[in-house]
């Protein structure tokens, strides 16, 4: 039996100062423990959708609903890659503890003291506990903006565009993590990409956006033939 912890329903969405709607007429059912690459080429509304996802964009008309309602999904965000200064102050223990403290360092419990030491060593980062944000590689980056997603315990987790600006092996790195923690844990995860190879090798199900029309299936049939056989059915 299917248990959904999304829906989206006949959704209409775009920005305010545009005439035509970004996404139009939008169905699907996110169950739980679910691995969805949503994918499509820039500007096809995959920003849009999230947003709206987040509650930070209204739709023109349609719904969003999450199950059993919208105050018990908890989400976890790791954006796209983010430079930050080398001389960014903060350790990769402490960036990962924001999201737990509420900016309280370094009055920690000893309580949090330990899920922050869980959570890094659980992403891999424990031996790089010390080491300043700003000192560290963009894999190391993205792994402590994942880590403090987590350490939330978030019901969902959304991955926007997070592996684009990573070199091969720091991609592979971050998605094999996040595919452990989907098939250990069960949850739920949405990763954004325009990556096809890399939503085909992690993901399990695919939402395929693309001007005016969106297609869905199984990421195993993803590929560039099978992608333009069903865009040309949708035509």
């Amino acid at each position: 039996m299917t248990d959904p912890i999304l829906q989206i329903k006949d959704l209409t969405a775009g920005y305010a100062d545009s005439s035509t709607p970004v996404i139009k007429h939008l169905n699907y059912t996110l169950n739980r423990g679910d691995f969805l690459s949503i994918v499509g080429e820039n500007g096809v509304g995959k920003t849009t959708l999230m947003k709206t996802i987040l509650r930070q964009l209204k739709p023109e008309s349609g719904s969003i609903s999450y199950y059993p309602d919208d105050h018990a999904v908890h989400i976890g965000y790791v954006p796209q890659f983010r430079n930050i200064d080398g001389e960014y102050p903060l350790s990769i223990r402490d960036f990962v503890a924001l999201n737990l403290t509420g900016f309280k360092l370094p009055w920690l419990s000893q309580s949090e003291r330990q899920k922050v030491t869980e959570m890094l060593e659980r992403t891999g980062l424990k031996h790089l506990a010390n080491r300043p944000m700003g000192q560290a590689s963009g894999g190391e980056k993205q792994k402590a903006y994942l880590a403090q997603a987590l350490i939330e315990e978030p019901d969902l987790l959304i991955l926007d565009e997070s592996t684009a600006s990573l070199d091969p092996i720091s991609k592979n790195d971050l998605l094999d993590l996040v595919l452990e923690i989907n098939q250990k844990f069960g949850l739920t995860v949405i990763f954004v990409t325009h990556d096809i190879a890399l939503a085909k090798k992690y993901t399990q199900k695919f939402l395929m956006l693309t001007p005016g029309k969106f297609i869905q299936g199984d990421s195993a049939d993803l590929s560039t033939e099978e992608i333009w056989g069903m865009m040309e059915a949708h035509v």
